[in-house]
């Protein structure tokens, strides 16, 4: 198969028929086989039940429904276990991204042998609440993730060789930050495409203020995960040897000084328990040794738990 498109959405009942009909039309044009994963995380205004309908029309469609709503990167992650195509793409079902852009971002994967293409779109339709934090996102992951030639980590519609989708996994509110995960499993060969971003046709925006706070989370989370997910002593174990040395010098060097002076015979001003350089250092001590100890548990625990992306799944056609 040359190409599966992964769509995850949520009460987007209006435009799916349009979206796969337009769809169906790009790859007949070019003659691909292909398959069409839709993935319902929980909608509640009729979506699934015209996906069904759809389905009986489309016999390359197929769907996976969600008992309840877990997010983008859920319907993600299940979308991406599912994929046959060669060329997996994802795009978004409000019909803000073309499926015209397919034939470019399947042929690129093809012929510049890349792992992933990121859309990029330039000009945007989103109110302002919703791009400005992307561009501070964008900037921030560009200067951790040292992946500088990308403008839109968070864009929808991009493009994968399957060997990536099959090798990464995607969980809790991560989507945003794919390129970035799939660079830390070795896959290194990413590029950019600029893409349409057409103006929303039906509904509303699903992007919220919480989004905003839960970006960046997840941003120090990823690049935590990515760099000391397999070695977190080399993180808990280093601060907190660091922490206990500069506690112990200090605390020495106050026991030192009074000693020095009972030696000599000369009178000093404060007894140890007296001085606030003590506690600092018996801080850093207790400190230093919590986070060595921390860093011991999380090298046994190594990863978080197994489950963490099972997810109920009600129906699947």
């Amino acid at each position: 198969m040359d190409i599966s498109v992964v769509i995850p959405l949520y009460n987007e009942v209006e435009s799916l028929p349009e979206l796969t009909q337009w769809i169906r039309q790009v790859m007949q044009k070019n003659a691909y086989s292909y398959e069409i994963i839709l993935i319902d995380d929980g909608s509640n205004d009729g979506s699934w039940e015209k996906i069904e309908e759809l389905q009986q029309q489309h016999e390359q469609l197929k769907a996976i429904k969600f008992r309840r709503n877990y997010g983008k990167s859920a319907a993600l992650n299940v979308g991406f276990n599912a994929v046959k195509g060669d060329v997996v793409i994802t795009m978004d079902a409000d019909l803000q991204d073309s499926p015209d852009e397919i034939p470019v971002l399947y042929r690129r994967i093809k012929e510049e042998k890349l792992d992933l293409i990121s859309g990029w779109k330039k000009k945007r339709y989103d109110p302002l609440s919703k791009t400005i934090p992307t561009k501070l996102f964008n900037a921030a992951t560009r200067s951790m993730s040292g992946i500088h030639n990308l403008h839109d980590f968070n864009c929808g519609l991009k493009a994968y060789r399957k060997e990536v989708v099959k090798n990464i996994e995607v969980y809790g509110e991560m989507h945003r930050y794919i390129p970035v995960i799939a660079k830390w499993a070795g896959f290194n060969k990413i590029e950019e495409q600029v893409v349409e971003h057409r103006a929303r046709k039906y509904g509303t925006t699903k992007f919220g203020f919480s989004r905003f706070i839960n970006g960046f989370l997840d941003l120090l989370s990823i690049f935590f995960v990515g760099k000391f997910g397999k070695r977190p002593m080399h993180f808990f174990g280093t601060m907190g040897v660091l922490s206990f040395f500069f506690g112990t010098i200090m605390a020495l060097w106050i026991i030192g000084e009074k000693l020095y002076h009972i030696a000599m015979h000369t009178p000093y001003q404060r007894e140890v328990t007296e001085q606030p350089m003590f506690y600092i250092a018996l801080v850093a001590v207790v400190v230093g040794a919590q986070l060595f100890l921390t860093g011991f548990v999380a090298e046994l625990v190594s990863r978080s738990s197994a489950n963490r992306n099972q997810y109920q799944i009600e129906k699947e056609i």
